[in-house]
């Protein structure tokens, strides 16, 4: 089976790649670095003659408002007609547990127009929505720092590890679409101020985290509903301890 994988490189993309080609499959890891472009557009042709399958882990490289929502507007959009040509079976989409729930965000607004181009298509689809991963701890404790004080909400959060997430697009890029949307999530549920101030700790970083219930997370507001998955979510195996340790090993 031919499987295209958009943002084939990144975290995520890359990761799925390699499960996938141990799997046997013909995988083709598709970026701009690679002469494939959703943007403008080209290469998708070429890279989607006879695919199967193509799974979209494509991240806006900013996360400025009017920029993220361009990007994954154009993108999707061109992505999505591409594959109607090529006669793709199969459109699977990474997006995040909460999307709905959370209008203020300008990222989480620009993924539900993606999901919403998604739906609208012709194609069959299955759209996985994932917790944070493990692996932005760091990026989310930058994001609330003021000094040497990160700021922080206390709503819950149920973190993925990178290889759990990857292990889950697998999975379904070789099941059958649902037309609908799944959820996958890490195995520990724990408050987003102190998984980042367990993280901090474990890398020695000397800022303290402060909780506050009006912090905001990527321009939105939380409650303990917000980043958390409903009944059903399929959970990782990976917990922060064992994660912070296999990274520390790898690095």
């Amino acid at each position: 089976m031919k499987i295209v994988v958009i943002g084939g490189n990144g975290l995520i993309g890359s990761k799925t790649v390699t499960r996938l080609r141990d799997k046997g499959h013909d995988v083709l890891a598709a970026s701009p670095n690679s002469g494939v472009n959703t943007i403008t557009g080209e290469g998708l042709s070429e890279a989607l003659k006879g695919a199967d399958v193509v799974i979209d882990l494509a991240n806006s490289p900013s996360f400025e408002n009017k920029a993220v929502l361009e990007f994954f507007a154009t993108a999707g959009h061109n992505l999505l007609a591409a594959e109607v040509k090529a006669g793709v079976k199969h459109h699977i989409a990474l997006s995040v547990v909460g999307t709905e729930r959370l209008p203020e965000s300008g990222y989480l607004r620009a993924k539900l127009v993606q999901e919403k181009l998604i739906k609208a298509s012709p194609i069959p689809y299955t759209i996985v929505h994932s917790t944070q991963f493990m692996e932005f701890l760091k990026g989310i404790a930058d994001s609330g720092t003021i000094g040497t004080i990160v700021h922080l909400s206390p709503a819950y959060v149920q973190p993925i590890a990178s290889d759990d997430v990857a292990d889950a697009m697998a999975d379904v890029a070789l099941g059958k679409p649902i037309n609908g949307m799944i959820e996958i999530a890490g195995p520990e549920r724990v408050r987003l101020s102190e998984i980042v101030s367990r993280y901090l700790k474990a890398t020695d970083d000397p800022r303290t985290v402060q909780s506050d219930v009006h912090a905001r997370y990527f321009g939105a507001e939380l409650n303990d509903q917000s980043l958390v998955p409903g009944d059903g979510a399929r959970i990782g195996k990976i917990g922060f301890e064992d994660w912070f340790r296999q990274s520390r090993q790898s690095n």
